[in-house]
């Protein structure tokens, strides 16, 4: 998604948001471990939503 995609949604929208792609990175972080995990770039890009989540979720205070 888009910086422009996180500045539309509210804070309780952020904050599911935030969880969803918090447990999607635990859980590439588990299957890369096993040798699961075919696109390791998914990882940096989960990783980079979460950093636009969280300062969408910081601005709005």
């Amino acid at each position: 998604m888009k910086k422009v995609d996180f500045k539309n949604k509210t804070t309780e929208e952020l904050q599911k948001t935030l969880i969803e792609k918090r447990n999607a990175l635990k859980d590439f972080n588990f299957k890369s471990s096993g040798g699961a995990t075919k696109n390791v770039k998914t990882g940096n890009i989960t990783k980079k939503e979460i950093a636009r989540i969280l300062t969408a979720l910081n601005s709005k205070k």
